[in-house]
């Protein structure tokens, strides 16, 4: 499995803004769109971040794995929890919330910002702190069609 750094040059970095939405107080990341990916992108490049409301998508958060599901709200894309399974990920309000005890565990708050790392497009992203440095296992996930396999199996 090969390891990449956060600085590799393969690696796009995002600076992504922590919102509230809806009626929960807890952060959550707004994910830009891809228009508005310009600008933002610190290294590397990234023409689209591949990710969709109703995906769920792994993401590195604190050295380990997790998947998140991606909702949208009226000012965009939106990923407001890491969970330790897909099943988790798509049953929301089960299991631990690994995105905001994160979040917490660093005093990040709406309004602040992190970075969004882009390490497999459609694959595999990572979150950090502006300014840390990380090392991803670039796993890769099943194939696109594999995928839509085993969604259709879960309802």
């Amino acid at each position: 499995m090969p390891r990449v750094p956060s600085d590799d040059e393969g690696v796009a970095s995002i600076r992504v803004s922590l919102a509230r939405s809806g009626g929960t107080r807890r952060p959550c990341v707004r994910i830009p769109e891809d228009d508005e990916l310009h600008g933002r992108v610190e290294s590397g490049t990234c023409e689209s971040l591949a990710m969709g409301a109703g995906d769920v998508t792994r993401v590195v958060v604190d050295r380990e794995e997790y998947y998140a599901p991606v909702t949208a709200d009226s000012s965009g894309r939106l990923i407001r929890g890491a969970f330790d399974n897909r099943r988790l990920a798509r049953e929301t309000g089960e299991g631990e919330n690994r995105l905001t005890e994160w979040l917490d565990a660093n005093g990040r708050e709406p309004g602040d910002s992190v970075v969004l790392d882009v390490v497999v497009s459609g694959g595999l992203y990572g979150l950090r702190i502006p300014g840390e440095r990380v090392v991803y296992e670039a796993t890769r996930g099943p194939s696109s069609s594999l995928a839509d396999i085993a969604r259709d199996l879960d309802g």
